[in-house]
């Protein structure tokens, strides 16, 4: 992992949250955020989290399948280690630290990161379907950001046709490898389209959508049960409304390509919550600092600390095989595979024979 750069991005994502943070607070009026965070219902915490955690919880599922689907075969409590290690990674631009995943992966292992790096981008794509989905209602009933969100859906749509449709995907692959510079990374392109037409067949694609929304539910009513504990009042509308607030903010932030979304996200969350909810600013700022708080920043504390158990626990190396098991493992799954492929992928043949009968299980 090129960990000098991702050393250099965390600290200027840090720089750039400190900026933020003050932003927000000299927006609200310093005095007024103090007061309104000292009249929070701070017994909604617990749930908060909770909600937050439950976000995850779903998230790790989807994860889970979308490890099965490449039948890439590790211990759950290790798989679980790294996928929460993941979230140390969040506030790197464009999340681009996530691909720690990857590489926690290929040293318990042995799967080649070409493989299995397709892995976080069907999560990214899966999550901003779902959030436009939760927008959904927002959008029809406030009519704010409606262009944007289509858009960003034909596009995404756009994508996965491309993936599907292996004639035209093959065709693109085998034009780019005659291009200079590109065919000696032509087995990797290929290693990584395969796993991606892998994990983007309709089946897996909708499970993974409807497995989204539910994770992401977690979230919006995490803020919800802050604009309750700042006393905007409760209910339907107000549920609708911090879903679609959430919903928004996060998709902006995961376009603008800043680490977590910083500045972007919390900027969109404080201007539709005054918006929406026509409350004072010093409230939207403490609602923003609030659910920030309780997603991002508990999701990397908690992401650091798995860090370091699974850095521990790899010293013990408790849960993977022996190394003899791991040896034999990946003996038996050498092979021939297309463009000179990866040879530790044993499904790319497999893809490749399913062209033309759809979704199999892999």
């Amino acid at each position: 992992m090129p960990t000098r750069k991702i050393r250099t991005g965390i600290i200027f994502s840090l720089l750039l949250a400190f900026i933020v943070m003050t932003a927000i607070a000299l927006y609200a009026d310093l005095p007024h955020l103090f007061l309104a965070l000292a009249h929070f219902r701070w017994e909604f915490l617990p749930l908060i989290l909770g909600l937050t955690l439950f976000n995850y919880f779903w998230r790790f599922t989807k994860w889970q399948y979308y490890l099965r689907r490449l039948n890439v075969k590790i211990h759950w409590q290790k798989s679980l280690l790294i996928f929460i290690s993941g979230l140390s990674m969040a506030i790197t631009p464009g999340k681009v630290g996530e691909l720690l995943k990857s590489y926690l992966l290929k040293r318990s292992t042995g799967e080649a990161i070409s493989r299995t790096s397709p892995i976080i981008m069907a999560e990214r794509l899966t999550d901003g379907i779902a959030m436009i989905g939760l927008a959904a209602i927002g959008l029809v009933l406030y009519g704010a950001g409606l262009e944007l969100m289509l858009a960003l859906l034909v596009i995404v749509l756009v994508g996965i046709f491309v993936i599907q449709n292996r004639s035209l995907a093959l065709m693109l692959l085998g034009f780019a490898q005659r291009l200079p510079g590109v065919s000696r990374i032509a087995p990797l392109i290929r290693a990584f389209y395969e796993s991606a037409y892998t994990l983007l067949q309709w089946r897996p694609l909708l499970l993974a959508i409807v497995i989204g929304l539910i994770s992401w539910l977690g979230e919006c009513g995490a803020l919800y049960f802050i604009f309750v504990g700042l006393g905007l009042g409760s209910g339907l509308d107000l549920f609708i409304k911090a879903t679609f607030i959430m919903a928004v903010s996060s998709l902006v932030g995961s376009v603008s390509g800043l680490p977590g979304g910083l500045g972007t996200a919390d900027g969109s969350m404080l201007g539709l919550t005054i918006l929406l909810t026509k409350t004072p600013a010093a409230l939207g700022g403490a609602a923003t600092l609030l659910i920030r708080l309780c997603t991002l920043w508990f999701g990397l504390g908690l992401g650091v600390i798995a860090l370091l158990v699974y850095r521990q626990y790899e010293r013990n190396n408790p849960f993977i095989e022996s190394r003899e098991e791991q040896k034999e493992q990946h003996n038996g799954t050498q092979g021939t595979t297309p463009l000179g492929a990866d040879a530790s992928n044993p499904h790319l043949q497999t893809a490749s024979a399913s062209a033309s009968t759809g979704d199999k299980a892999v």
